[in-house]
């Protein structure tokens, strides 16, 4: 893709006119008209601004600055680089200090990078398959030999989490994230994509365990809001938290 269509696409996902954009860059509606006609070059101070107008994620800013032609700002280092061991070691501290709650870091795609051992309670029965160095946490919820047998409310629980998928890929278009989407969709019951009555956003996931009975749980999501790398800004830190006292007093029991 390049410049024009790059710009141009970016802006339509944010539901931005040529004008809102052009104001917020500090520029002209004529000019950035211009630009997304191929008409005009834009200078790599003006790129910059363009994608701090549209708020873009590191890789997407990266990737509007190659198509423009200059060199890509923002890093992406494997997370055995000890550049990143600081931000790694701080999610750590957050892990263990949510315990006895579970709490999970994953990527963009939703591979596990670190979880705490209260992980365990909820995927206790699930196949070995889905767990491991390369697991998955949407796989693991959604897959019918992972979490999905003994989570009561799936309808409400599997569209919430086909529904944020969803709608990463209209904000950041991935051929990788359009491919998960299409794996879990298939999971899903038919009526719980499609009913609009299944407000899965506004529902705690109602979760049988082995060792603590019923437990209802919500999530809560932070992010690295200032994160420069690309690989640190695409983590996720995902939290459960107890719903109702019975489940607050299962989880906690001594693991």
């Amino acid at each position: 893709m390049d410049f024009p269509q790059a710009l141009r696409a970016s802006r339509t996902r944010r539901h931005l006119s040529q004008l809102e954009l052009a104001l917020r860059a500090g520029t002209t509606q004529r000019h950035l008209s211009f630009i997304e006609n191929g008409r005009s070059a834009p200078g790599r101070a003006l790129v910059a601004r363009l994608a701090d107008s549209l708020a873009l994620p590191p890789r997407e800013r990266n990737g509007l600055l190659l198509a423009a032609g200059y060199a890509p700002v923002h890093p992406e280092r494997g997370l055995d680089d000890p550049a990143l061991a600081p931000a790694l070691e701080a999610l750590d501290h957050i892990l263990t200090g949510h315990l006895p709650y579970p709490a999970i870091v994953v990527d963009r795609y939703g591979k596990v990078v670190a979880a705490n051992a209260a992980l365990a309670v909820m995927t206790d029965g699930a196949d070995p398959a889905l767990l491991g160095p390369d697991a998955n946490i949407l796989r693991l919820a959604l897959h019918p030999d992972g979490l999905a047998p003994r989570i009561r409310n799936f309808p409400q629980w599997s569209r919430h989490i086909i529904e944020a998928i969803r709608e990463e890929q209209r904000r950041n278009p991935d051929e990788r994230l359009a491919a998960l989407h299409t794996e879990l969709a298939a999971y899903v019951p038919e009526a719980a994509a499609d009913d609009p009555t299944l407000l899965g956003f506004s529902v705690p996931m109602e979760l049988d365990t082995a060792s603590r009975g019923l437990l209802r749980l919500m999530t809560t999501v932070a992010v690295f809001a200032t994160a420069a790398d690309v690989t640190i800004a695409e983590l996720k830190l995902e939290a459960f938290l107890p719903a109702d006292r019975s489940t607050a007093q299962a989880l906690a029991k001594e693991l």
